[in-house]
């Protein structure tokens, strides 16, 4: 049986990052309306009478999730932007942050010989 590697097209398409995005946004909801007493007998009943000065907690946390809807959407955007649009139809076979000009040593690791400027570092042994 063949092993079908799915494509970058495949992994990110626009209704999985809205859906990222969603959840996202549902979640920082949730937890400012618990964190703000949303779900308490006393915070309800100071809304129901009037005396609730701030912001109520379900306002506040529609205000909230919009707002990181929004921020992680355009955070997704901007990554979006990084992939090279030739690299969106070629298949995943290898680790995305490999580099590939690495040394490999007998046993399959990659070797660290090389300084930040692509020269040999000496042996620091001596031998």
């Amino acid at each position: 049986m063949t092993d079908q590697k799915p494509t970058r097209r495949e992994i990110l398409r626009p209704l999985h990052l809205l859906g990222i995005a969603l959840a996202c946004g549902v979640f920082a909801a949730l937890v400012t309306i618990f964190s703000t007493g949303g779900f308490t007998a006393r915070v309800n009943s100071a809304i129901a009478n009037g005396t609730y000065k701030d912001l109520p907690p379900f306002t506040l946390g529609l205000v909230v999730g919009g707002i990181c809807f929004i921020v992680t959407l355009l955070v997704l955007a901007m990554l979006m932007l990084a992939v090279n649009p030739a690299d969106v139809t070629k298949t995943i076979d290898k680790p995305v942050l490999l580099d590939p000009k690495q040394k490999k040593s007998r046993g399959g690791d990659a070797v660290a010989d090389a300084g930040i400027d692509g020269t040999e570092r000496p042996d620091p042994s001596g031998a």
